[in-house]
């Protein structure tokens, strides 16, 4: 092994050191003594990791650990989102969880060690450490889904997600099985060049439904999506903004590198396949949304019509789709942890308001809250001007250059009936509080520095995405031109043929 590798992971080691660190010093605090220096810790640690996947841009593409685990701009991509979207997910944590609540130290080490497994699978080019990487972010998020365990609701979301998504990980711990007895590796590059010459052609083809089962359940596309509103209903708020995106952009970035990557020659397969999941996920998350008051199981069913629109951008042709998938991921992630930030704030750690009803009026009594909630809804719904706008155009775009006209047709009407729960949510907010109804019931509660950082990150990035899109499609595209340069042959060291200085 080169010294040098350990660059390669350089982020999940910082991870991993604070993670540690916050148990050490929460274990070392009196039992009375506040842990919220610990998120602190967490937030300044995650900080630092997202810094330094930055700086992994001067290392250039190559992989480590006798070809384990890969750098390149998509990785760089996918790292640095993942590091926000924990940063704010701490951030947000940090002003709303009760200072008296149970093991405080342990949520913001959970969230740090779930950061690294998604941070490792997003780099691995091993389909071993995929599986570990998919478990220690599993691990994390299956315990931070039962966190308030005080509650019926907290066990009920953490056991229904564990026993469901153990059964979809078995999926793909079966698919990487017999990918390996067709083709004798799990090296993806290797894997690449074997599958089209494999002896039993329909063992990869099985391979490859396998492992789609276990990643489609994961970024809960239908019809692997039951799971989903369960689970938001009875997490935190602050938990579900990290559920509804860090995971997600994880599976979704080893997806990429599966379907164009892996076993790009099986797109006459995979392509129409994803064709049908995006449709079903668009269509079933936006008619059963529709019918939803209660906001978490709402906004649940709406993050699996999202996964339908990123998965359109799958029919894309070439890079165009990667970069496409890339993007809307990125704008996904921002508008979607500002309407959790807002929920949380509004109605508080113990989810004292959890109908749509109950957030009517919340414009007058609580402006910041409510134009907040207003902007983030008319991101979800793709007005432009708004990161939400540019992700569907793009997604859709791919979708219609890679001949898919029809899929695209199909978001477009899925997004005009998503913009009627979305739009009813807004006008809720937007509506004079009800004749009778206590004045103050809605108020800003009283928040600090981290609280406004992350409404200020979000709200930024939104806003950001919506009128100056160009740059993080700059990223994107170059993430998806390093995704799919082939290797000139299958590394078997630690010296990878795709090693190569970025422009």
């Amino acid at each position: 092994m080169n010294p040098a590798d350990s660059l390669r992971i350089l982020p999940e080691i910082i991870l991993t050191i604070v993670g540690v660190l916050v148990m050490l010093i929460d274990a070392s605090l009196p039992p009375g003594m506040t842990r919220r220096p610990m998120g602190w810790v967490a937030a300044v640690g995650t900080t630092i990791a997202l810094w330094a996947s930055l700086w992994q841009l001067n290392l250039g593409t190559g992989t480590g650990f006798f070809g384990a685990v890969e750098t390149s701009p998509f990785t760089v991509f996918f790292h640095v989102l993942i590091c926000g979207i924990v940063l704010v997910a701490i951030l947000l944590a940090l002003d709303t969880l009760p200072e008296e609540s149970h093991h405080q130290g342990e949520y913001y080490a959970l969230i740090v060690f779930g950061a690294v497994g998604m941070c490792l699978l997003t780099s691995a080019v091993e389909l071993l450490v995929v599986f570990i990487a998919l478990e220690i972010s599993s691990i994390s998020t299956y315990i931070l889904a039962g966190f308030r365990k005080r509650t019926a609701q907290g066990p009920e979301a953490a056991i229904k997600y564990f026993l469901l998504g153990s059964f979809a990980t078995a999926f793909l711990l079966y698919g990487i099985a017999m990918i390996f007895g067709a083709t004798g590796t799990t090296q993806i590059y290797e894997i690449a060049q074997r599958a089209t010459g494999a002896q039993n052609h329909s063992l990869v083809v099985l391979a490859l439904m396998l492992m789609l089962v276990g990643m489609l359940f994961k970024v809960s596309a239908a019809p692997f999506h039951v799971w989903t509103p369960d689970v938001y209903e009875g997490a935190p708020s602050p938990v579900v903004a990290l559920l509804s995106t860090a995971p997600k952009a994880a599976v979704f970035a080893l997806l990429l590198r599966v379907t164009y990557e892996m076993l790009p020659s099986l797109r006459s397969i995979w392509a129409p396949l994803l064709w049908v999941v995006a449709v079903a996920s668009m269509t079933i998350g936006n008619l059963a949304a529709l019918r939803q008051q209660n906001v978490k199981r709402m906004l649940a069913y709406s993050s699996i019509a999202h996964a339908g629109y990123l998965l359109a951008a799958f029919a894309g042709a070439g890079s165009s789709g990667i970069a496409a998938a890339a993007f809307y991921t990125a704008a996904y992630a921002a508008m979607n942890v500002g309407v959790f930030a807002v929920v949380t704030l509004a109605s508080g750690y113990d989810e004292h308001l959890p109908l749509v009803r109950d957030y009517r009026g919340l414009l007058y009594r609580s402006p910041l809250l409510g134009i907040l909630l207003v902007f983030f809804l008319i991101s979800l719904v793709g007005i432009p001007f708004t990161g939400g706008f540019f992700g569907k155009f793009y997604a859709l775009s791919a979708a219609v250059g890679g001949g898919a006209i029809a899929l695209a047709i199909i978001g477009l009407l899925n997004s005009g009936v998503a913009a009627a729960y979305y739009l009813r949510f807004a006008f809720a907010a937007a509506q004079g509080p009800a004749e009778g109804e206590e004045p103050n019931r809605i108020s800003l509660p009283q928040v600090g520095i981290a609280v406004m950082a992350a409404l200020a990150f979000t709200t930024g990035a939104t806003l950001w995405l919506g009128i100056m899109p160009n740059s993080l499609l700059r990223a994107a595209e170059l993430a998806a031109h390093t995704l799919q340069v082939p290797p000139s042959d299958a590394p078997t060291s630690d010296t990878n043929p795709r090693q190569q200085p970025l422009p």
